[in-house]
């Protein structure tokens, strides 16, 4: 009897813990109607940058800008999938982005420029507290860097790389193909997200969010 009833209250406590999380579809693998188009100066439309066939989402990576979630998120789990589609260039993923201000935000930035995949970029005068000025320098740079903790961990060009980004209270951690890559603590709590276009194009799949 006390065998089932401990077993009982075991199934409780599971289902209660399963019920804390939920997962989010922030892309629906056909159209990108859960998202905001950022371009440099309103250059071409949105939909000339952002763009998705047989369930991946294409970024041309030029003009500059981005695209973010028309939805804030604080505590949560996002992993997806990147590629590059030809040369290995420049993108990021935004975090806790406060201001979708044009042509950066003010947020986080997961680099994932080839080889730094991993950095954060402090965009827009977003901030973390591990963030401290190199020695011999006295005024902050325009994109201060929290540079990766461990050697690159990204697959060749044109392989599929795998992101786990989590945030609670503000850490970030972030891991590219099963690497912790980072980890920082940022002064915003909550925000929205963003893929990124700089460079040349980039190719992501498999996104999947769950809030905690």
């Amino acid at each position: 009897m006390k065998k089932t009833f401990l077993s009982a209250i075991v199934a409780l406590a599971l289902i209660a813990a399963g019920c804390t999380q939920q997962k989010e579809t922030i892309f629906n693998g056909k159209d990108l109607t859960n998202w905001n188009f950022v371009v440099e100066n309103d250059a071409v439309p949105g939909e000339n940058v952002y763009s998705v066939k047989d369930g991946v989402i294409s970024i041309k990576g030029e003009p500059l800008g981005y695209m973010y979630t028309k939805k804030k998120y604080a505590n949560y789990t996002l992993e997806l999938e990147y590629r590059w589609a030809g040369e290995a260039t420049n993108s990021g993923i935004f975090l806790l982005i406060e201001d979708p201000a044009n042509p950066f935000p003010k947020g986080i930035e997961c680099q994932l420029k080839a080889g730094q995949a991993g950095d954060f970029v402090l965009l827009n005068g977003s901030d973390m507290k591990e963030y401290k000025l190199p020695e011999g320098v006295t005024e902050r740079p325009k994109f201060p860097v929290i540079a990766k903790q461990q050697p690159s961990s990204e697959k060749p060009t044109g392989e599929w790389n795998h992101v786990r980004i989590t945030v609670q209270d503000g850490v970030v951690n972030v891991f590219i193909n099963n690497v912790l890559q980072n980890t920082g603590t940022s002064t915003a709590r909550e925000g929205y997200i963003g893929l990124q276009s700089e460079g040349k194009e980039i190719q992501f799949r498999n996104l999947t969010l769950t809030e905690q």
